[in-house]
């Protein structure tokens, strides 16, 4: 286990400003025991709640061409049909994967394949498991091209709680299945657009792992 790049500068400050409050407590109010006893557990709480936030496990990087796996930790919200009008323009399976506070949110590629298009689009931050949130929300929406030709949309939703989307890859780049293109902070959400004609192999309220959990199986 080891901590993500993202969260290393504000894990730093974040022990720097509680250590500088306990000590200055201490200081100001020596014989308060109770109320030190309370803040500093309030301290420890709130630093390891943050430090699991940031945590990236190492997994073992799957290579299965005929499986597109989930891009994130979290929960199923959404399988339904839609119309992917943005770039695909045709129909699709949307798998949507919502990300609480408490997963792991290193986003990893479902395919491997070659970065044909990426776009960042500035908007809302309404509640990651709304339906208009993959539209309405700020996000980035990457396109994959397997080794078949096949294209396939993966679509990374800041929630209310996340602010910050990080994308590591640009168009033209080869990204490797199970391999870690992006990160999102606190709190998210991530659609797979799946072909229609793909064998869809999670349920709704099912647990996902970012490269692990297979989504669906591809048409051979």
């Amino acid at each position: 286990m080891t901590i993500h790049k993202e969260g290393k500068s504000l894990l730093f400050w974040m022990l720097f400003i509680l250590a500088g409050i306990n000590i200055v407590l201490h200081q100001v109010f020596p014989e308060k025991e109770l109320l030190l006893n309370l803040v500093l557990i309030g301290s420890i709480i709130a630093y390891l709640a943050v430090l699991q936030f940031f945590r990236n496990p190492s997994i073992p990087i799957p290579d299965d061409p005929e499986i597109i796996y989930a891009s994130a930790d979290g929960k199923v919200v959404a399988i339904e049909k839609t119309l992917e009008d943005e770039y695909l323009q045709e129909e699709r399976i949307q798998v949507s994967v919502f990300m609480s506070p408490v997963n792991v949110h290193v986003n990893r590629s479902p395919i491997t394949g070659v970065l044909k298009f990426f776009k960042y689009h500035p908007g809302k931050y309404l509640v990651a498991w709304h339906p208009k949130s993959s539209t309405e929300n700020e996000r980035t929406s990457l396109v994959l091209e397997h080794p078949s030709g096949l294209l396939l949309m993966v679509r990374q939703i800041a929630g209310a709680m996340a602010r910050r989307i990080k994308c590591y890859v640009k168009e033209g780049d080869p990204l490797v299945q199970g391999h870690e293109f992006g990160f999102i902070k606190f709190g998210s959400r991530v659609d797979v657009f799946i072909p229609l004609d793909a064998e869809i192999l999670v349920e709704m309220n099912q647990t996902t792992k970012a490269g692990i959990t297979p989504l669906a199986r591809l048409k051979s």
